[in-house]
């Protein structure tokens, strides 16, 4: 399945309520879960963006509305990119003309 990364940053309601963050990560890893979105890894990260979170989906529509229905919630943005495994990368150069 496809890999995406998701970089989270707090809100200012999402920083003033942090420590509610580890429940409203397993309320997250339930809605990406019925949206066909699977969270592989969440990581607390330093610097610009606040947490990095690793997920596995059929498709990038099923990312692109997880992430807008977690944005939703208002305790943080998003910003979402495709990631390629080290073999997929070595498998799409090799098919450069």
């Amino acid at each position: 399945m496809p890999t995406f990364i998701c970089a989270l940053t707090w809100t200012d309601q999402g920083i003033r309520t942090v420590k509610d963050s580890p429940k409203r990560l397993g309320a997250g890893k339930e809605l990406a879960k019925k949206m066909g979105v699977e969270i592989k890894q969440t990581f607390l990260t330093s610097g610009k963006e606040d947490l990095l979170v690793v997920v596995e989906a059929a498709n990038g529509d099923n990312v692109a509305k997880f992430a807008l229905a977690l944005s939703s919630l208002g305790n943080v943005r998003t910003r979402t990119m495709r990631a390629w495994t080290e073999s997929e990368y070595a498998k799409l150069l090799s098919e450069l003309p």
